[in-house]
């Protein structure tokens, strides 16, 4: 099992197809009342294809819109490919903002359905309850619905759920950069524990410091395109660069719109 695939993308590729409301004044939309408003296909991911190994902390690299978000959620499954094929061997849990987790039930019933997809027993969801509340810091808001929730409390129960009832893999988006500082430092405390060794996690994080301590490979990803995967101290380089190059394409144009 040490050396068996956890993940296996194979080209895979999905698009968004954005509508184009240009009847944004009200003489537009009188005017143009039956003319329909365009529509634009936005790529995320291109014709991509990686293989993630058991038991691998992978990092994801790339500005802002580069696609790492709609990656992540093709391989836990939250979207559906347009092309390619995907395979998962283990349970998946992703943790981004509470995705995953139904706003529309309470901590408590999520706590159990999520526990259940993941392969555990009532019994053994009964076992972990507390210690999962606990470790989220939501003792007081266990029958509460998660879309009265914060982006922080979602995320520390995703998190919890996941940590305590033993994903195979996780999705970590940004998980380091909601919450609070105390829940901050649980995250990392469990990332420096042994409980992490033999779980494969995919991270996506804009610390430098974060990808470079914890990953064993990195991926760089641009314009929806996986332009490196291997050597995470490289793919840092490339991400380190990708920014210089945009902060000097833009830096001459910001100062021209500042002098008007």
């Amino acid at each position: 099992m040490k050396n068996s695939i956890a993940i296996k993308a194979q080209n895979i590729s999905k698009s968004f197809h954005i509508s184009q409301d240009s009847h944004n004044t009200v003489k537009h939309r009188l005017f143009n009342i039956f003319k329909p408003s365009g529509k634009k296909i936005v790529p995320a991911v291109k014709n991509m294809s990686l293989e993630i190994m058991q038991g691998e902390c992978i990092g994801l690299l790339g500005r802002n819109g580069c696609g790492k978000s709609t990656l992540v959620k093709l391989l836990a499954g939250v979207y559906p490919t347009d092309s390619g094929h995907i395979t998962i061997n283990g349970s998946t849990m992703l943790m981004n903002l509470g995705v995953g987790m139904s706003h529309e039930l309470t901590a408590r019933e999520n706590i159990y359905v999520s526990g259940s997809v993941l392969g555990l027993k009532i019994k053994e969801i009964d076992t972990i309850f507390d210690q999962i509340v606990e470790f989220a810091e939501l003792e007081g808001f266990v029958d509460t619905k998660i879309k009265f929730y914060s982006s922080g409390m979602a995320a520390r129960l995703g998190f919890s759920i996941a940590v305590n009832a033993g994903a195979d893999i996780m999705f970590l988006d940004e998980i380091f950069a909601v919450g609070d500082a105390k829940f901050q430092e649980k995250a990392i405390r469990v990332f420096e524990s042994s409980w992490i060794n033999g779980k494969t996690v995919i991270l996506v994080s804009h610390s430098m410091d974060v990808i470079q301590q914890y990953c064993t490979r990195a991926a760089f990803l641009k314009d929806g395109e996986l332009k490196f995967f291997g050597d995470t101290q490289e793919a840092i380089n490339l991400y380190l660069k990708d920014n210089e190059i945009a902060s000097e394409t833009t830096a001459p144009a910001l100062q021209e719109a500042q002098a008007v």
